[in-house]
């Protein structure tokens, strides 16, 4: 086994474990809950499968990767905007 088809193996149980932590929290909070993890799990996974798909030179998985991260990286980005909201607010309470 390569160096490579380790990265991808890693790559795809890293981004497949996104699901696993968003039904453990969507279970125990009795309702569907997106945890941040998932959107970590989801960037982390996603670049090494961008990585892995680079050196394949795959140009549709490359394609898909790509644009997924951005969607990734927008929702970490909300997140973070909503949590400087809620500071703010807390502090001028």
């Amino acid at each position: 086994m390569d160096l490579w088809l380790a990265i991808g193996f890693s790559a795809q149980l890293c981004f497949s474990s996104r699901f696993l932590v968003q039904w453990v929290v969507s279970e125990r909070a009795g309702r569907s809950v997106i945890p941040v993890a998932f959107w970590i799990f989801s960037m982390v996974g996603g670049g090494m499968l961008l990585a892995y798909a680079i050196h394949r030179r795959d140009p549709v998985f490359i394609l898909g990767q790509a644009a997924g991260l951005l969607v990734y990286s927008r929702n970490l980005w909300l997140i973070a905007r909503e949590k400087r909201r809620n500071l703010v607010r807390v502090s001028n309470a």
